[in-house]
């Protein structure tokens, strides 16, 4: 009976550790979308709370070609449209999550907000939210909304 239990128990072990994790076939971006507003400087209160955590929030994403901070005018923290069209868009769901499927290539990814479009990341290059998609790879972009937010 021991015999058998152990058999069963290294047969299991031995078909898990074959398991690879679920992966979407394809390439493309996914993340979560996070609000974030309000003071967030270091502070120290009697209650012990302290700043607010970032919330999920529905949003659509919109992907164009890869753009730079000189191709774009900002007004007020947020970008107006570009002249041309986005690639993709996809709506996140309630809990933030979003994904698309894009091919390899790099783009430039902004959440559209009541006031004109976010984008919160810019690389040393002067790229506004740069993103690589590689062949065969889903390349994680979370995005955290924060133009109302103080540091």
């Amino acid at each position: 009976m021991k015999l058998k239990r152990f058999m069963f128990f290294l047969a299991t072990i031995l078909a898990f550790s074959q398991c690879k994790p679920l992966q979407p076939e394809g390439e493309g971006i996914k993340g979560t979308i996070t609000w974030l507003e309000g003071n967030q400087m270091p502070m120290i209160s009697d209650s012990g709370e302290t700043r607010e955590k970032p919330k999920a929030v529905q949003r659509k994403v919109l992907i164009y070609p890869l753009l730079k901070f000189s191709d774009l005018k900002l007004n007020e923290g947020l970008f107006e449209p570009p002249r041309i069209n986005p690639i993709a868009e996809v709506e996140s769901d309630a809990q933030g999550k979003y994904s698309v499927s894009l091919s390899p290539g790099r783009y430039s990814v902004f959440t559209q907000e009541e006031g004109g479009l976010f984008a919160g990341i810019f690389d040393g290059e002067g790229n506004v939210m740069p993103v690589t998609v590689k062949e065969g790879q889903w390349t994680l972009l979370d995005i955290q909304v924060n133009y109302k937010a103080a540091f």
